[in-house]
């Protein structure tokens, strides 16, 4: 990347903010990170900067949790916590669930703190279960923010680890948010395809959004961008719609032959609108909105991994023959919010 372009980039990277600040201007960055339009010139290349994010892997077992704000409690005080019954590398497929699952967390976020839920019920299912902590700047404590590109490769690099301890020959992948992308990115554009049987999108930013219209107000109005300037990620703005990796991550299709492909999104996300944009085109895509399942439960972006329904159902598309259909109960809207916001001030 030309040094003038990087500095575009940076310079957008400062005007944005990480999906746990405070409510007023986490709501201004949602509009930013989800944004449709792509203003002149800051988007120049489609290149992965030099590598310099981290890839660790967790190996601490630690207690299940129901929430995002629990999670990053006990993280804070287990900083090497895995989900509990993820990462143990002795673990040997069955011929009843043959491929491991490799579970990728969201932007500014952790294995633990996005998968301490649904982990333990996979691994109680008989899977193998693998969760990487990816994109983390050196020295931070934080996953999920570096370079998207770079993070793309990580996740190939942590499914060859599994499949050469597992003796596997291919997995399955599950991405929350941030997840999905690079998850699919490795699929489709780096070769990862012949090693993956099914890729599940939780909350998947597939194609961005204009976030209720605010997006343009932003772009319009340079000084907003200085308000959120700080907690900033450049994996949230190269997420955007219209930017580079998302150009390149659809660029040909959505998706690639022999791997199954399903989104799992929300009508009611909080941070990509509009909702459609969750959905993939293609052949090989699912694509399924929690309403249309069980209309009262409005979880929204943040809380979907941690929504029981939603967590059984991703249960269920990978252990099909022991299908348990989810309890539809009422979820307010706008549930987990509170939690993330407090979980960064933990």
């Amino acid at each position: 990347m030309r040094s003038c372009d990087m500095g575009q980039q940076r310079n957008r990277t400062r005007g944005l903010i990480r999906r746990v600040a405070p409510v007023g201007v986490m709501a201004l960055a949602a509009a930013v990170i989800g944004s449709a339009a792509t203003p002149t010139g800051t988007y120049a290349q489609a290149e992965p900067l030099a590598a310099v994010a981290v890839l660790n892997v967790p190996t601490q077992q630690g207690p299940p949790q129901t929430e995002h704000l629990a999670a990053a409690r006990y993280l804070k005080e287990h900083p090497d916590a895995a989900p509990q019954g993820a990462n143990d590398f002795g673990c040997k497929p069955t011929a009843q669930h043959p491929r491991p699952v490799v579970l990728a967390h969201g932007t500014d976020s952790s294995a633990y703190s996005d998968w301490s839920g649904i982990a333990p019920l996979l691994s109680q299912a008989g899977i193998c279960v693998f969760a990487l902590n990816y994109g983390g700047k050196p020295g931070k404590d934080s996953y999920g923010t570096e370079d998207v590109w770079e993070s793309s490769a990580q996740i190939g690099t942590f499914v060859d680890q599994v499949l050469a301890a597992t003796g596997a020959t291919q997995v399955d992948l599950v991405g929350f948010s941030q997840g999905a992308s690079v998850t699919r990115y490795w699929i489709n554009k780096l070769g990862g395809a012949p090693k993956v049987g099914q890729w599940i999108g939780l909350a998947s930013p597939s194609y961005g959004g204009v976030m209720y219209g605010l997006v343009p107000i932003a772009d319009a109005v340079p000084g907003i961008y200085t308000l959120v300037e700080m907690g900033s990620s450049l994996a949230a703005v190269q997420q955007a719609a219209g930017a580079p990796f998302i150009r390149d991550l659809n660029a040909g299709g959505d998706t690639v032959p022999g791997v199954k492909y399903t989104t799992v999104g929300s009508r009611v996300d909080e941070m990509i609108q509009p909702n459609t944009n969750i959905a993939l085109h293609g052949a090989g895509a699912t694509n399924i909105v929690l309403q249309d399942l069980c209309s009262d439960d409005l979880t929204g972006h943040f809380h979907l991994v941690y929504d029981p329904y939603v967590q059984r159902l991703v249960v269920n598309l990978l252990d099909p023959e022991h299908a348990v259909t989810p309890a539809c109960v009422p979820v307010a809207l706008g549930t987990g919010i509170s939690d993330v916001i407090l979980a960064a001030h933990s």
